[in-house]
């Protein structure tokens, strides 16, 4: 009977809706909510089992099952559940995947499940009243602390502001949505909800850095932001659908890292220097949290007269790390060199992908800034 009844749990995940995480989309989930009535994979059901009073799992293929238990699942199954408790999910509320972070995952299921945030939209109003205000711990620039900062998130005045002090007339700095991206970063920042905001001033990018100690806040922050860029994005392009404007809301970068480069003479020796890919923007860094990129490069697409070449040219010398990349611009080449060929492999990766698309009208606005800076 028990093989049988285990047995039976495994062929519902041949079900449609079933073959996939209910939680974050990784194939094959091996775990099952018995009490939510889902299939999970294993990562997701170590966050269930935090919230014993929502969620109970089991093994799908080692644990033993009730015939009870059994029928829930069959009655219930992934399709039923995201029904149930995404029936209200707002478009901008950012739905993490398995390669996201352990944070965006947890407050995910918490705020499905155990909250029940998106059967009741009232609850929603932390992160879609279009005002937000708060203390976050703030990395100081040039000290490497952090310390509490008020943070004000207007969307009235499209702006992110934050303060000094708290009883500050004046914000610090002034971040306009339409320029600003957030991405969870608490590997580089050494806190588990460690966030990144970025932002243009002057056409350049400037980095923060922060947390909070309640995983909930941060990532309220994060939607918050993410809301507050949906709205400024539909009165920029009314005719844009829902399905057009959400991947603009947040983007995580395409490639980061430490990679040599030399300067443009080619001449001087290489460099170490931290690298991000963000979108079409090249920046390098002295070290991974600093506010501001000692360069950036533009990279447009193969029409315009980009490419990325695997290797250095025969004469480079002064670099230490063995494997080259040679990014050409209409204007010169750069030269980089990565310390193993694996992290060469997923630079030029990255680097062709932004390359072999099409550049959008916009896109060529930024380009010639590019070219025009001192």
């Amino acid at each position: 009977m028990a093989k049988e009844r285990r047995r039976a749990v495994l062929e519902l995940l041949q079900r449609p809706g079933n073959a996939h995480c209910a939680d974050c989309g990784a194939p094959d989930p091996d775990w099952a909510s018995y009490t939510l009535g889902v299939f999970i994979c294993l990562s997701c059901s170590g966050i269930h089992r935090n919230i014993p009073q929502v969620s109970k799992v089991k093994s799908v293929r080692l644990d033993a099952w009730e015939e009870a238990q059994v029928e829930f699942m069959a009655s219930r199954g992934n399709a039923v559940a995201r029904a149930m408790f995404q029936s209200k999910v707002p478009p901008f509320y950012y739905r993490p995947s398995a390669s996201d972070c352990q944070l965006l995952r947890e407050q995910w299921i918490r705020a499905k499940y155990e909250r029940q945030e998106f059967t009741h939209p009232e609850r929603q109003e932390p992160y879609s009243a279009g005002y937000r205000e708060g203390f976050l711990w703030k990395r100081g620039r040039d000290n490497g602390q952090f310390l509490s900062r008020k943070f004000v998130l207007t969307e009235r005045e499209g702006a992110l502001k934050y303060f000094n002090r708290s009883d500050a007339k004046e914000p610090k700095a002034v971040m306009k949505i339409e320029h600003l991206n957030a991405t969870f970063q608490p590997a580089k920042i050494g806190h588990p909800h460690g966030l990144q905001v970025t932002y243009l001033k002057d056409n350049s990018t400037r980095n923060i850095f922060v947390y909070h100690e309640d995983g909930k806040e941060i990532v309220d922050w994060f939607n918050a932001l993410r809301a507050a860029r949906f709205h400024y994005l539909q009165v920029a392009f009314p005719g844009a659908s829902d399905a057009d404007l959400v991947p603009k809301l947040s983007r995580n970068y395409l490639q980061e890292g430490y990679m040599e480069k030399t300067g443009p003479k080619q001449t001087e020796g290489f460099r170490k220097r931290w690298f991000t890919m963000d979108d079409r923007r090249l920046m390098y860094f002295k070290d991974p949290l600093d506010a501001f990129a000692r360069g950036e490069v533009f990279i447009g697409s193969r029409e315009s007269g980009y490419t990325v070449l695997d290797g250095l040219p025969p004469s480079t010398q002064g670099h230490h790390w063995p494997h080259g990349i040679t990014i050409v611009t209409p204007e010169r080449r750069f030269l980089l060199a990565c310390e193993t060929e694996s992290e060469q492999r997923a630079w030029m990766e990255a680097l062709r992908t932004v390359v072999d698309r099409p550049m959008l009208p916009q896109e060529y606005a930024v380009e010639a800034h590019f070219k025009h800076k001192p």
